[in-house]
């Protein structure tokens, strides 16, 4: 695994890359408050079996990709920045991959460019159809996504969550997440403008029109202890897929499924990737058998 720097006209960003250049092309959307560092035992996994794997650290999370305005972190912006990363790289098309707020930006990316995205993964975030409709008739959706309206309250957010040597941001991974990968989020995020600029995904507002279903393959992993997201919206997102679906829970795993349940995840990823591997052109290198779960 090595860092790679992509500019595009929105700015520099940077990225972990691993794997063969040309192999099959799978890019990986982290999420909140995490880097492309929470990718890095599928990075791995992925890169040995073949494929040339990249996973960039998203808008406000690249130093030199941090606009200051909320407006600017809207989700036709971030899903400009996925084309623009990719066609940096050079990737007509690509798998997809994204958890977290990466899991939603991946849910808009392949509804807005279905053409580009060979393969969608989604781990924990339900489609935003579902999760929308679901906020409407559901209490217990509602209850755990209040976060999300209490975040939008600036500088106060960040003052609290920073304060005590970044006490309450810790407390996030909740001992589900390896030391040391909570230490480098925890030291990344307290950079100045690092945690505001993460924050602004909240406070942009509301996407600029609706989404529809994806119709491109599609695997969404959700966990039975999330947090964030109830089993309602995780069920009906079965109702946003009109391509190829597969539905997978994990049980008794957190919302950190990345990192929490590592193997399982690449063993399903690695799955999907070889189950719609008549998407990926001739010239990419065919992926292995994947590992026993």
């Amino acid at each position: 695994m090595t860092e790679l720097s992509i500019p595009t006209a929105a700015g520099v960003f940077d990225a972990l890359v691993a794997g063969p250049p040309d192999g099959r092309p799978v890019l990986l959307l982290h999420g909140f408050p995490q880097t492309g560092l929470v990718w890095r035992r599928q990075i791995a996994a992925l890169a040995a079996h073949g494929c040339r794997v990249v996973a960039p650290d998203q808008r406000g999370y690249s130093p030199r990709v941090r606009p200051q305005r909320p407006d600017d972190y809207r989700v036709n912006h971030l899903v400009d920045d996925v084309i623009a990363i990719t066609g940096q790289l050079g990737w007509a098309a690509f798998d997809l991959v994204g958890h977290d707020w990466g899991g939603a930006v991946a849910w808009w990316t392949a509804h807005a460019h279905p053409g580009r995205v060979r393969t969608l993964t989604v781990v924990s975030t339900p489609h935003p159809g579902a999760l929308a409709a679901t906020l409407r008739t559901d209490q217990d959706q509602r209850a755990r996504s209040r976060y999300m309206i209490d975040w939008r309250e600036t500088p106060a957010t960040e003052e609290r969550m920073l304060a005590h040597d970044a006490q309450e941001l810790r407390a996030f991974y909740a001992g589900k997440v390896p030391r040391d990968s909570a230490e480098a989020y925890v030291r990344h995020l307290s950079r100045p403008g690092a945690l505001t600029a993460a924050l602004n995904w909240y406070r942009a507002g509301r996407p600029d029109g609706p989404i529809g279903v994806v119709d491109v393959p599609t695997l969404y992993v959700w966990s039975t202890q999330d947090s964030a997201f109830g089993p309602a919206a995780a069920r009906d997102t079965r109702q946003w897929v009109d391509g190829p679906y597969r539905f997978e829970i994990l049980q008794g795993v957190s919302h950190w499924v990345p990192e929490e349940a590592p193997e399982t995840l690449s063993g399903l990823l690695l799955e999907h990737l070889r189950t719609h591997d008549e998407f990926a052109t001739a010239a990419h290198t065919p992926l292995d058998d994947p590992p026993k779960r």
